[in-house]
């Protein structure tokens, strides 16, 4: 009964859970570590981890997911259910925490900064609301459910997942051809629904004033070249003198995730 109230409490936002332990780097795969208040590494998560970096998963997945885990361990040492105890009454009391709870990365320092959630006059563009966005509560059941399938591959952990499964989803995916149209799918039991929104974009007003402030041709190209080329700015950062094909006008990148190196026009 009391396992029912602490849950319960979670959900209603009567209760938080303490931020206790933290996301450490390492010198070695798997680069990052969950450990707790005392800087011991939570024992379930450090192959999990290893496992992404060796399934040739980049270092930051490995630090995201490591986030992740340290928020579920975070819940389930509030609740003191050892981690292969975990149910799907866990998983519903974790999003319930996260719909309701504040994200830390939310605050602002400045006392004349907006106001979470709140409508930027000049642009239209809400700024991000102080919780958990939807995204961001899916990813963590990602990484949860997958944490799980790891362990059960290798017997280790409860029998079922603590994150439902779509089942519809599943077979629509299995029996995809590669060219197919996706079907559509209910989503599966504590997954939030994600609004879809426009690109992120600046007005053509806007645009003008801020191309009229730069003062020389080379700041000039350098912002043309990374509007039209869409690139991401640890892209276009790690540009060398030898990415860069001046008869052709191509400019080289080395693609976020894959790894790829692919050609930009660099014509203005």
């Amino acid at each position: 009964m009391y396992l029912l109230d602490l849950r319960r409490e979670l959900i209603e936002g009567r209760a938080d859970v303490p931020r206790v332990g933290s996301v450490i780097e390492l010198d070695t795969i798997p680069w990052y570590a969950v450990v707790d208040p005392d800087e011991t590494a939570v024992a379930p998560v450090v192959p999990y981890l290893r496992g992404l970096i060796l399934d040739d998963n980049r270092p930051p997945t490995a630090k995201s997911y490591a986030y992740d885990q340290l928020r579920w361990h975070r819940l389930l040492c509030f609740l003191d259910v050892p981690w292969d105890r975990a149910t799907e009454a866990d998983a519903s009391a974790l999003v319930g925490w996260l719909r309701i709870a504040p994200n830390p990365q939310r605050r602002r320092s400045k006392p004349d900064a907006p106001r979470p959630g709140s409508v930027n006059p000049r642009t239209g563009k809400p700024y991000l609301r102080a919780g958990y966005a939807p995204s961001t509560i899916n990813h963590c059941l990602t990484v949860v459910s997958s944490f799980y399938a790891y362990h059960r591959h290798y017997n280790r952990g409860p029998l079922v997942n603590p994150v439902p499964e779509s089942l519809a989803m599943r077979r629509a995916l299995a029996h995809r051809a590669p060219d197919g149209e996706v079907q559509t799918f209910r989503r599966a039991r504590l997954r939030q629904k994600v609004r879809r929104t426009d690109p992120r974009s600046i007005p053509d007003a806007m645009w003008d004033e801020f191309f009229a402030a730069l003062t020389c041709d080379r700041d000039r190209a350098a912002v043309l070249l990374y509007v039209s080329s869409g690139s991401r700015a640890s892209e276009l950062l790690g540009v060398t003198p030898g990415d860069i094909d001046w008869p052709k006008q191509l400019i080289w990148v080395v693609t976020k995730g894959t790894d790829d190196r692919e050609a930009f026009s660099a014509r203005a």
